[in-house]
């Protein structure tokens, strides 16, 4: 069992709101400075244009969360917090944190998340005294494992998804380790795009430090100190007072995984939110054990999903630790979403956003103005690889890794958002001209899924049909994705939104995956296709009280076709 301890006491001297507000921003641009030199400088694409990556500020204490950009993922404002306690823990048994080194380490167990995001981790020092840390996670191309792009749908253990790098030194004494870098880049099918990424990160640490070093030059470093300590606070009354406006009680909700991509057996994701005067409990102790496949999520990760749904329903709190301060979680040990090494945990996005549903399907039985209905759920992590077979380039290897878009639940302000990222993130998904620049695909359709939304008085937004074709002589393809066996949920009386649907071309007859939305091996020959269809939004309320005007507009634009909308309602 796992509790949050109640709020730790913050500094309480008095911040004017005008020096607040100044240095609130100014914090907070150190943080989108530093996501932006990362977007701009990494090799992989999944860093540089759908700016899978975070930074931010870090108490020299606790390592909790005090700042984060706002472009960075929501997902690892929580993560963060655990991954910086997790370096300064292993620099306390090698001599403690030292001005000069960056720690870096892909450990979803300690850091959260999945072995593909590598947090580097920087002590600074303020008279000679730890004053903070500053923090950078991003997602790496390729990290060995026996998959390219490393979502391996059949993994059983971690081994088999990635290499696995405990805290170490990649900068001590401001020196790069050329031993450790030597190690990362025997460990990647793409060397350069690593050495790349890894740079941008470093790039974007030092540009941290510097922008934190002129703004300590203007104003006193206990101020800002204060500033911080206030952010956290008003975090936290913040989050009190929304809890407090929810009747007191106990709401109860469950969704499910389709399977864990070696057991074809569904997985639960139960959630039993007690409220309680200020105070908020979030209850998974009902949820489905570890499995043997990588749907499985860290309790570090599970805490940061949790974090990413309030922050949604309730968008006024400040993103700092203080968010989490009136919450307290029972996530006993040993469940899908508490797992623990060396259960396989790749496929982890899948599962916190299922838990993200029910957070907000708990919260709507509490308040129907919180209600909104299921997004699509699941990223669809799609990879090709292969040899490229002719040109100057014979012989390189090539990995296409990408995730796609799907439609956002219906809500009691209007319709959900067609074709929109995952809830988990503030990335984009990768344009197709950047991905056919780079790889040997085509994209023959990239389009709206006609009657994927969800009806209902408010409808969902639409999923999106992604065809693709190898322009290579030969390649493979692995998908890891969800919601092909359980559909987005409706609320309030809505509709759910169309299943994940996928298929491959092999000699001309289409193909669905055993599971519906995990496989690996898939062997395709130049001008097979894959296609994938995803899910729309669930709907909101009865499909009786839409407007008509509104379905004629669905109609005219053909999101919704006339004999589907005629036989649901």
């Amino acid at each position: 069992m796992s509790h949050t301890p109640h709020a730790p006491q913050l500094n309480s001297t008095a911040v004017d709101p005008v020096t607040l507000a100044v240095l609130k921003g100014r914090l907070e641009q150190i943080a989108d400075e530093m996501d932006a030199t990362l977007y701009r400088s990494a090799f992989n694409p999944i860093i540089a244009e759908a700016h899978d990556a975070c930074h931010g500020l870090y108490d020299a204490q606790t390592g909790d969360t005090l700042v984060q950009g706002k472009s960075g993922l929501p997902i690892f404002v929580g993560v963060m917090a655990f991954a910086v306690k997790a370096a300064r823990q292993v620099a306390d048994t090698r001599g403690g944190m030292k001005p000069g080194d960056t720690w870096l380490f892909n450990d979803p167990y300690e850091g959260g998340t999945h072995a593909n995001d590598f947090k580097l981790v920087r002590p600074y020092f303020r008279d000679g005294k730890l004053y903070c840390y500053l923090a950078s996670a991003a997602h790496w191309h390729d990290v060995g494992g026996a998959v390219p792009g490393n979502y391996n749908p059949s993994a059983t253990e971690c081994w088999q998804e990635a290499v696995q790098i405990p805290p170490v030194r990649i900068i001590c004494s401001s020196e790069l380790q050329e031993d450790v870098l030597a190690i990362l880049r025997a460990n990647t099918r793409l060397p350069d795009s690593l050495w790349g990424d890894l740079n941008a990160q470093l790039a974007a640490l030092d540009l941290g430090v510097k922008r934190l070093d002129g703004l300590l030059q203007e104003y006193d470093a206990q101020l800002i100190l204060r500033v911080m300590s206030e952010l956290r606070r008003r975090a936290l009354k913040l989050m009190q007072a929304h809890i407090k406006s929810l009747p007191d009680g106990r709401y109860t909700f469950e969704d499910w995984l389709d399977n864990d991509g070696v057991v074809d057996k569904a997985l639960g994701i139960h959630l039993t939110m007690g409220i309680e005067g200020e105070r908020m409990c979030l209850d998974f102790s009902a949820s489905s054990k570890q499995c043997a496949g990588p749907v499985n999520i860290s309790k570090a990760t599970a805490v940061a999903a949790c974090y990413v749904a309030l922050k949604h329903l309730f968008p006024d709190v400040p993103a700092n630790a203080g968010v989490l301060d009136a919450v307290d979680f029972v996530i006993p040990d040993g469940l899908v979403i508490s797992a623990q090494r060396p259960r396989p945990v790749g496929g982890y996005t899948e599962t916190i956003l299922r838990m993200i549903d029910v957070i907000f399907s708990a919260a709507a039985l509490a308040d129907k103005q919180l209600a909104l209905a299921h997004a699509y759920g699941t990223i669809n992590a799609l990879s090709l690889s292969g040899y490229r077979s002719e040109g100057a380039r014979q012989g390189e290897r090539w990995v296409m890794f990408s995730f796609f878009g799907g439609g956002h639940g219906g809500h009691s302000q209007g319709d959900g958002l067609s074709h929109g990222n995952a809830p988990i993130s503030t990335a984009t998904i990768p344009p197709l001209e950047i991905l056919e620049a780079a790889y040997p695909v085509r994209f023959t359709q990239w389009a709206l899924r006609e009657d994927s939304a969800g009806m209902g008085q408010y409808r969902g937004g639409l999923g999106a049909v992604y065809e693709i074709e190898l322009l290579e002589e030969q390649a493979q393809a692995f998908l890891f994705g969800e919601r092909a066996r359980f559909g987005p949920k409706g609320i309030a009386g809505g509709q759910e939104g169309a299943k994940n649907l996928f298929e491959y071309e092999n000699d001309h007859q289409w193909h669905t995956p055993p599971m519906g939305s995990k496989m690996l091996g898939i062997e395709l020959k130049r001008g097979e296709r894959l296609r994938l269809q995803t899910p729309g939004g669930g709907g909101f309320g009865e499909i009786k009280e839409r407007d008509p005007d509104l379905i004629k507009a669905d109609e005219a634009g053909g999101y919704v076709h006339p004999l589907i909308k005629g036989a649901q309602a």
